[in-house]
């Protein structure tokens, strides 16, 4: 620690709840990701480090897609947060789709803080082969 950072402590009779301090200093993030398209859809990853499963929401609406998501950094119980300098964000990103793919049949997983949205082509917006008769 050096001489600038200060710790006070703030008595007070009337505390906020922990939850409800940090919401109001929340940070809203666009989260990175990577797209990929090949001929049966679009695998989109995103990066959505200390977001929970029950934290994230992933929408569709006419032909938008919506992830939002908060961080969480967890903290054991009994133990109060006295100083923090990292702030948890929350991740909010929109993409429009395209009428070519399946929304009724997107996947998704996360796993270790990244999300994995796997969104196939509709079967008639695939690339096909046409076999061509001789005679």
């Amino acid at each position: 620690m050096n001489d600038a950072t200060q710790l006070t402590r703030q008595e007070s009779t009337k505390a906020a709840p922990a939850e409800s301090r940090r919401a109001e200093k929340r940070l809203t993030l666009s989260p990175a990701v990577d797209v990929i398209e090949d001929a049966h859809g679009i695998t989109l990853w995103a990066d959505l480090p200390g977001v929970a499963r029950e934290s994230l929401e992933i929408r569709i609406q006419d032909g938008n897609l919506r992830i939002e998501a908060s961080a969480n950094v967890p903290t054991r119980d009994g133990l109060r947060l006295q100083h923090a300098e990292v702030r948890v964000p929350d991740f909010a990103r929109s993409f429009t789709l395209g009428a070519e793919l399946d929304t009724s049949k997107i996947e998704a997983n996360l796993k270790d803080g990244v999300l994995k949205l796997l969104i196939p082509r509709r079967e008639e917006a695939r690339p096909r082969r046409i076999e061509v008769a001789v005679g």
